[in-house]
């Protein structure tokens, strides 16, 4: 892995991890674990959530559409974000269950493979 995407080399910007993000397209979710992978520090989920934690109120960044492996909301240490998330994401069209979870295999952002 190159040094500068590497998690502890303090090279590794959140700006690199909020373009990964950028690119999921409306009416689609993405994991933790799914978004750490793309930018190339596979294993680091949680860096993920912490970069998501220092964003701004007025971010341009789609973090709703970052949920947990299971297709869940992550509740966050600040309440009320959850329901704000849950109705953005509806209001792109993307479903729950009665239990509160996405289905991933149906709302999933499965980017295509880059072209050599």
């Amino acid at each position: 892995m190159p040094e500068s995407r590497r998690a502890g080399s303090g090279k590794f910007t959140h700006a690199h991890l909020y373009a990964v993000i950028s690119r999921i397209p409306r009416g689609r979710v993405a994991t933790y674990g799914q978004i750490a992978h793309l930018a190339g520090i596979p294993g680091h989920a949680r860096l993920v959530g912490y970069a998501l934690n220092t964003l701004p109120s007025h971010t341009r960044v789609p973090w709703h559409r970052v949920v947990n492996a299971k297709g869940g909301i992550s509740l966050r240490s600040s309440g009320g974000h959850d329901i704000t998330q849950r109705f953005i994401l509806e209001s792109e069209g993307v479903k729950f269950n009665q239990r509160n979870i996405i289905s991933l295999p149906r709302f999933q952002w499965r980017p295509r493979a880059k072209r050599r």
